[in-house]
């Protein structure tokens, strides 16, 4: 088996484009340690003949990878899998390559998760569509409590706990929640998916920082900034004291470099970390 036999095919009825889907192709490759770091990647020769389409559009698909920082290129020897994977990313690519695994795990601990919400639609959508195929997505959400008073969120002119604050909170975490957890349960009630469960346990924390750990495999850590936020409840103008994680910095751990590496650590760290809130100071959040 050469190296471009590990690649998945180009999808006709996929509406983004040739070097699009071979750049979430070879992603996928890396990310699941198909290709390893260091390793070479196919040639744009061998590409373009895997794709049956042109070398620019290989080459734009190579740019982007170069662009996300997986790859480094070396002048006369071709593109390789760069070393260190712990660097500033996107969530959503790394989301859908751990959907072409055959067992999808991902835990989160912050504050709603709507960023997760956002970044699994579509995977889910393929699945339901029949190109990704998993045979279980198990996924456990660790949020912030807001049914008790909580230093963040909060009303930013008092400086105090805001009943009326918190009840918009909830109005935000129940609703990405819901966007999490219906269309998994569709999956399984449709018998797309043998196990697919969504889990859902709150602590009193408040929220400092984002956690993402995929597959056991990969961790994606970043920090929540504070700011005061001017938002209408119940049709009052009113300031909050709020977070912002939307747009926050996500740095990518990676279990790609041996046991030994520092991102074995962190993601092992970084689970411990979860399962043991998870079995001790969480309480059940109803679905």
């Amino acid at each position: 088996m050469t190296q471009t036999d590990a690649l998945s095919d180009l999808d006709p009825d996929d509406p983004r484009s040739p070097a699009q889907q071979i750049a979430n192709a070879l992603r996928a490759a890396i990310l699941t340690g198909r290709f390893p770091p260091g390793n070479k990647l196919p040639s744009q020769n061998d590409l373009a003949a895997r794709y049956n389409v042109a070398r620019e559009t290989v080459k734009r698909a190579l740019a982007q990878l170069h662009a996300e920082h997986l790859t480094v290129s070396r002048q006369g020897s071709g593109v390789f899998v760069r070393q260190r994977t712990e660097r500033a990313v996107g969530l959503r690519p790394h989301i859908e390559a751990a959907f072409d695994r055959a067992h999808v795990s991902i835990d989160f601990a912050g504050f709603s998760g709507e960023t997760l919400a956002g970044a699994i639609t579509e995977p889910l959508d393929k699945v339901r569509a029949g190109r990704l195929t998993p045979q279980s997505i198990a996924i456990r959400l660790l949020l912030t409590d807001v049914s008790r008073p909580t230093t963040l969120p909060s009303n930013a002119e008092t400086g105090q706990d805001d009943p009326a604050v918190r009840a918009r909170a909830d109005r935000i975490i129940r609703r990405s929640v819901e966007s999490i957890a219906e269309p998994v349960r569709e999956l399984a009630a449709m018998g797309l998916v043998p196990s697919a469960r969504v889990e859902v346990r709150t602590h009193d924390m408040p929220p400092s920082f984002k956690l993402y750990v995929i597959n056991h495999a990969e961790a994606f850590f970043g920090l929540y900034s504070v700011i005061d936020n001017r938002v209408s409840i119940d049709g009052t103008p009113t300031v909050i004291r709020d977070v912002l994680g939307k747009d926050s910095t996500l740095f990518h751990f990676a279990d790609t470099d041996g046991d030994t590496s520092i991102s074995r650590e962190f993601i092992e760290q970084a689970q411990q970390w979860f399962d043991t809130r998870w079995d001790t100071i969480a309480q059940d959040y109803p679905l």
